[in-house]
């Protein structure tokens, strides 16, 4: 049985914020951990409890048993409950790393409670010389790298949609990561899966305002790890610039990404629903003209329904050099009323196998000599 840590009311984890009551209960009738009466501290909503939460936190991870609670690598599974709202600082001085909450290296951990994790973008986003500082424009709201077995259940991850560059979960480097029952909004991607990630599933996830759900970028960085094992199902987007995708940079480095599969999700007023887009050039700071060497192999996208907001509705494009393998496409059914016309369906070598309803026809349309371009 996994040791279990209740958080209540506004707190923090890892940076520092008042909170009113924080407590820790080992599994199976153990005893609880109060980190106010026994780490020397205060919930009076002024006093900084993040050495006391840290110091129960080490006795946690040290310990064996299911009463003991809480250094990583942990000896026993950890269950940490959040009830109440997780609040990050406003003033982006407070952040003296690009990230504000960090999974590193935890194995067997489980995150829930049904809390909410708030960013405070709006106050931080407006604050004067926000847009000077290293971190203040670059934030993932939670980072998963190099773990093993974790979930992430029932909680609420919310930042303002005009916030840059604040990812609501990425992970990397980790397997055995199940994202489940969370809502996030946020001004980037919802859920950002870097190179090294294995036997991910992300279900039953509402996501919007965010870029939705994206697997990359990948390529840019020498010896990235392969991504292999991601499943999407369950899920709902709603006014994304993206529904499921996966970017590659072209030019750059070589890699993998295997055995993805997007399933039984709903879009509506998603800008690019369906992507796989080998030509990701942000900025223009990339060899635009050069062939992605990242090889993409079994990737299926099935009972994709809802609405568009622009006329692309799916778009694969894939490099020529290493063309997109085994990828499947069933039941798609997409529309999009404008004056740009229908919806349509963009490829670019690729020869997906077919099956069931398809609106927009699979890859009917031609694929611009300027490709519109994905957040």
């Amino acid at each position: 049985m996994a040791i279990q840590f209740n958080f209540v009311s506004s707190m923090l984890i890892l940076v520092l914020l008042p909170i009113s009551s924080v407590k820790g209960q080992g599994g199976g009738g153990g005893g609880v951990i109060d980190v106010v009466a026994n780490f020397g501290t205060k919930a009076d909503e002024k006093t900084d409890l993040s050495k006391p939460l840290l110091d129960a936190w080490k006795e946690a991870c040290a310990s064996t048993s299911r009463t003991a609670t809480l250094d990583g690598p942990c000896n026993a599974p950890i269950e940490l409950q959040v009830q109440g709202t997780v609040k990050a600082p406003t003033d982006p001085g407070a952040f003296k790393e690009p990230k504000w909450i960090a999974f590193n290296r935890i194995e067997n951990f489980k995150l829930s409670g049904g809390g909410v994790f708030d960013g405070q973008g709006t106050t931080a986003y407006k604050r004067e010389g926000c847009k000077g500082h290293d971190y203040c424009g670059s934030i993932p709201i939670a980072n998963v790298l190099g773990c093993k077995n974790i979930t992430f259940e029932h909680f609420t991850v919310s930042a303002p949609d005009e916030s840059p560059n604040t990812d609501g979960i990425h992970i990397g480097r980790s397997d055995g990561v199940n994202v489940l029952n969370l809502e996030i909004k946020t001004g980037d991607d919802c859920v950002s899966i870097g190179d090294g990630s294995k036997n991910l599933v992300i279900n039953g996830v509402t996501y919007g305002p965010g870029h939705g759900i994206s697997i990359g970028s990948l390529g840019l960085f020498k010896n990235e790890e392969p991504v292999d094992g991601v499943t999407v199902k369950n899920c709902t987007m709603t006014n994304t610039s993206n529904g499921v995708r996966i970017k590659t940079w072209p030019g750059a480095e070589p890699g993998t990404c295997s055995n993805i599969h997007f399933e039984d999700i709903t879009v509506t007023n998603v800008s690019s629903p369906i992507v796989i887009d080998q030509k990701y050039c942000p900025w223009n700071k990339c060899k635009i003209n050069e062939e992605s060497k990242v090889k993409q192999s079994n990737i299926s996208f099935k009972n994709i329904h809802g609405t568009s907001a622009r006329p692309e509705a799916v778009k694969i494009i894939c490099s020529a050099t290493l063309p997109c393998e085994n990828v499947e496409l069933a039941d798609i059914e997409i529309t999009h009323s404008g004056p740009t016309g229908p919806a349509v369906s963009q490829c670019s070598n690729v020869k997906p196998k077919v099956s069931g309803k398809q609106n927009p026809a699979a890859c009917s349309a031609p694929i611009p000599a300027r490709p519109t371009p994905t957040a």
